[in-house]
């Protein structure tokens, strides 16, 4: 098997979702001059599973486990 070269895939991962009617919409509403939907979805996930990971840190750290 041949060595891969180049540059490791930055998003390897995808999935599909659906969301309720409307919310395009409002992200629109939302977005930065050079921002797109997309990287307000990916932006919008890694906040809040640093905020999931963090919050289950430090309760874990108020238990006393490791």
């Amino acid at each position: 098997m041949a060595k891969r070269t180049g540059r490791p895939h930055r998003w390897a991962e995808d999935m599909q979702a659906r969301f309720p009617a409307g919310t395009f919409k409002r992200v629109k509403a939302v977005l930065a001059d050079d921002e797109d939907r997309t990287d307000f979805v990916r932006e919008t996930v890694e906040r809040e599973l640093q905020r999931r990971e963090r919050r289950e840190r430090v309760g874990k750290a108020r238990a006393g486990m490791p």
